[in-house]
This record gives structure tokens, C-alpha cells and sequence, in this order.
């Protein structure tokens, strides 16, 4: 009976540890809570250009969708004006529609219309120029958003061996008071730096991607355009 009662107060007083248990592991759990601020700042020196990666492309990013939608933006009857200009021999007025609608196309066909009278081989050259020239406006700091998504991925990775590096160094040097949470607290802020570089590598390369192909859909429209148009100097005059 002694033994029965003696079970029964253990089981008793170790129910009522159990939620002081629950606290302080949740208590606990909370204190180890990181914000992602804090996180960067365990990354070092490094995150600085890894920082400065992003903020380069997606400013570039976004300055470049603002002037490729603008580039995109398309008059239907376009076309139509400059056809009836050229018949009615307005060339003039072409050249001033062309300069009022201000779009990559349009530039191309002012600079075809500034070249009637010559042989159609020299019109065409001179539009496929003023093209070459209007899609390399359209991809201006491509590059670097190509180096960002190439670079700061490379730079994650220099970041986790350096501070590697460094985590084994302290380590060698605690001798024999040397425990699990020196080496992994050292290892888990060289990654901080992985992170952040794939990260940004990942934007940028997505932006790039999508840059690119906004882009290749300008061109497409040009090359619709420049083709409309020497078809119109191809048609046979009544």
C-alpha cells in the first residue's frame, strides 16, 4: 500500500514539473529566435557587395521595364498614316508622324522614308542599322544584371570558406575548451552568406530572363514593322 502511494506522489510531482519543462524549452526556443537583420549582420564584410549586387539589379531591373513597356506601346493605325502619306506624297508628314509616335519601330521607318529615291538594298541596310542601334539601347545594363546574377552567388560561396576558414581557427586555438557551439555557431554565419548569395543570384537571374524576352518581343514588332514597310515601297504604284 506504502509502494502504491509512494508511485502516486512521484507521478503527482512529476506532472507538475512537466509544465515548468514545457516553458522553459519554449522559453528557450524563443530566445534562439533570429530576425533576418540580425542574420545578415552574421554574414560580415561580404554581405556588403552581395547587398550592393541586388540593389544594382533590380534598380536596373526596374528603370528597364519602365523604358521597354514604353518601347512596346504600339499605334494600330500607324502603318495606315504612313501609307496614305507616302501615296498622297506627303513625305514630310510621314517623317512627322514618325517623329511624334517616338518608338524604336517608327524611328526605323523615318529613317526608310529619309532614304526614298535611293535602291531598295540601301533603304533596307539603313533600317536593319537604326535597328541594331534601337535593340542595344533596349538591353543598356544587361550586363550588369548578368554579372549580378552570376557573381553574387560566387561571392556567397568565398564568404562560407572564409568563414570557415575562420570557425576551425578559433577552434584550434580554444585547445581544449573547445565545444559543439563554437564550431557550429561558426559554421551557421559562414552560411548565412550562401544564402544571401543564391538568393540574389536567383532575382537577378529571373530578371534577366525576363528582360530578355520582354526585349525579344520589341524586336519582333520591329522587324513586323520594318517588313510592312518595305512591302509598301514593294506595291506596285496605278
Amino acid at each position: 500500500m506504502s509502494l502504491l502511494l509512494t508511485i502516486q506522489s512521484a507521478l503527482a510531482q512529476t506532472s507538475e514539473a512537466m509544465p515548468d519543462l514545457s516553458s522553459t524549452v519554449a522559453m528557450q526556443a524563443t530566445e534562439a529566435r533570429i530576425n533576418t537583420f540580425e542574420l545578415a549582420l552574421k554574414g560580415g564584410w561580404i554581405m556588403i557587395p552581395i547587398a550592393l549586387l541586388l540593389f544594382i539589379a533590380v534598380a536596373i531591373f526596374i528603370e528597364r521595364v519602365l523604358v521597354i513597356k514604353k518601347a512596346e506601346k504600339e499605334d494600330e493605325s500607324f502603318m495606315h498614316r504612313i501609307k496614305d502619306y507616302i501615296h498622297e506624297g506627303k513625305i514630310k508628314s510621314a517623317i512627322n508622324l514618325c517623329k511624334s509616335t517616338n518608338t524604336p519601330y517608327s524611328r526605323m521607318v523615318e529613317k526608310g522614308i529619309s532614304r526614298l529615291g535611293r535602291p531598295m538594298n540601301d533603304i533596307q541596310v539603313a533600317i536593319e542599322n537604326v535597328g541594331n542601334i534601337e535593340v542595344a539601347k533596349l538591353e543598356k545594363g544587361f550586363t550588369w544584371v548578368a554579372t549580378a546574377a552570376g557573381t553574387a552567388p560566387m561571392l556567397g560561396f568565398l564568404g562560407t570558406v572564409t568563414g570557415m576558414v575562420r570557425a576551425f581557427f578559433d577552434m584550434a586555438n580554444a585547445g581544449s575548451n573547445v565545444d559543439i557551439t563554437l564550431l557550429s555557431s561558426g559554421i551557421y554565419e559562414a552560411l548565412v552568406t550562401t544564402v544571401a548569395g543564391l538568393i540574389v543570384g536567383i532575382i537577378a537571374m529571373f530578371g534577366y530572363n525576363y528582360l530578355v524576352s520582354e526585349v525579344n518581343g520589341v524586336i519582333n514588332k520591329m522587324e513586323a514593322r520594318s517588313m510592312e514597310f518595305m512591302d509598301l515601297l514593294n506595291e506596285p504604284t496605278n
